[in-house]
């Protein structure tokens, strides 16, 4: 079993959201993995999906292992860096507005492709009579 890596990071998501959805992924095949967060009708759904499609093209591109049998191994949602806003209040006082964002690092392993074996074409000799005969009849066209 090889595995895959694929990253997303600064996600304007809050991790604890991106979480929930995480949870339902880890140890599910590809295939299936791809079936739920198509129909899923959360926002991290849609990032999760991404990131998910970066790794199956990581591991079917750069890797060659055989798509039928990946698995999500891990899901990580990290806590990225946080944009500080403010809304003003009553006597010139400003309440905080904590924008959150994500990093997601899922890994993917699966097997290798099988290669099938390259089969050897046996060499004609060059003296086998039918070149002998393809010989003969060049001769005569071309005297």
């Amino acid at each position: 079993m090889k595995d895959v890596i694929a990253k997303s990071k600064y996600i304007r998501i809050s991790p604890r959201k991106l979480g929930l959805v995480a949870s339902v992924l880890r140890g599910l095949p590809i295939v299936k993995a791809e079936e739920i967060l198509a129909g899923l009708n959360k926002k991290g759904a849609k990032f999760l999906l991404l990131t998910l499609k970066q790794g199956i093209a990581n591991a079917t591109k750069n890797f060659d292992l055989d798509k039928d049998t990946l698995i999500i191994k891990e899901v990580q949602v990290n806590k990225g860096p946080t944009y500080k806003r403010g809304r003003p209040a009553a006597r010139g006082q400003m309440h905080p507005i904590l924008k959150r964002t994500s990093h997601i690092r899922m890994i993917i392993s699966g097997e290798p492709k099988v290669k099938e074996p390259v089969k050897t074409v046996k060499k004609i000799k060059k003296t086998s009579k039918i070149t002998k005969a393809i010989k003969k009849v060049t001769k005569r066209e071309s005297k």
